[in-house]
């Protein structure tokens, strides 16, 4: 008789998180691949420069697909922006948003009440 395997969970320590997107519970993690595909989008100098847009809070909804779509790239997905940008979440574009902010959180730290991450990001730029 055959094992069960439990599917694998995210883990925060790597900045993963877990998300159910069209039915579908998926992980996603912005990697350091994935990073630099978001520096190239946003025209960003740096991690601290991507961070600090970020931390902004004034994302587009294309940002957000973009965003997402490296994510799930990032945990493993094969996923377009064109495909995310058709994706659906229970709770609709709230659910998205928070999703969007629980990665960048995951992957970059909290920001504290000066708008600066602190946490996975701290030693990203020298």
């Amino acid at each position: 008789m055959k094992a069960r395997t439990e599917p694998r969970r995210a883990n925060r320590r790597r900045g993963e998180i877990e998300a159910v997107l069209d039915g579908e519970r998926r992980i996603l993690c912005l990697t350091l691949g994935s990073l630099a595909e978001l520096e190239t989008a946003f025209s960003a100098d740096s991690l601290t420069d991507l961070a600090a847009r970020f931390a902004a809070g004034r994302l587009k909804a294309a940002d957000m697909i973009r965003i997402l779509a490296a994510g799930l790239r990032g945990g493993g997905a094969e996923a377009s922006e064109a495909e995310v940008a058709r994706m659906q979440a229970d709770g609709g574009l709230a659910a998205l948003a928070r999703l969007t902010g629980a990665l960048l959180a995951a992957t970059f730290g909290e920001p504290d009440e000066t708008g600066a991450a602190h946490g996975a990001g701290d030693a990203a730029d020298p």
